[in-house]
């Protein structure tokens, strides 16, 4: 799983406990989810991430609902749709100013 994560578009997370990573490809769907943890697991996901340049942004009550209600390789459910939006239109107007 944690080789999945240099992949991911981003990381969210809920700062001390969750971390969820999302890839989005133009090509699919939905963004799905390639790697997820707690705790250790949160924290070793963050650590790639931030290693491979991964954007990780803190959205809490996002990070414990994709946590909760998404598998990893499956993607994101419609009612989660606007809020990963926003986050991925954050990054990537974020990354064109880089």
């Amino acid at each position: 799983m944690l080789s999945a994560v240099p992949q991911a578009s981003v990381i969210v997370t809920n700062p001390t406990h969750y971390a969820v990573a999302l890839r989005y490809d133009p090509s699919l769907l939905a963004p799905e989810v390639v790697a997820k943890g707690a705790d250790l697991v949160a924290e070793a996901i963050k650590r790639v991430a931030r290693e491979s340049g991964v954007p990780v942004l803190e959205a809490p009550p996002l990070a414990r609902s994709l946590y909760a209600q998404v598998e990893i390789g499956a993607s994101i459910p419609e009612e989660l749709f606007a809020a990963v939006a926003e986050i991925l239109a954050f990054i990537y107007r974020r990354a064109r100013k880089i």
